[in-house]
């Protein structure tokens, strides 16, 4: 079987993460099993000032996203 190969291209325009020195950056799959194993979302579930905060976590998705 052959390994599937990440667009990165087609994920930099939906890709709001400003944590430069990622390596996963562009690389869904990868972020989301990191994220996952953490307990954490993905900085693209949160608006820009959430995401800028670098806190991933669930509680903080809650916090942010209560009322919508």
């Amino acid at each position: 079987m052959k390994p599937k190969v990440c667009n990165e291209e087609a994920n930099r325009k939906y890709c709001n993460c400003t944590y430069e020195p990622c390596p996963r950056k562009y690389r869904c799959c990868e972020c989301i099993l990191y994220h996952r194993k953490r307990r954490e979302l993905p900085a693209c579930f949160f608006p820009p000032e959430a995401e800028r905060t670098y806190d991933r976590s669930i509680e903080h998705f809650i916090r942010v996203h209560k009322g919508f």
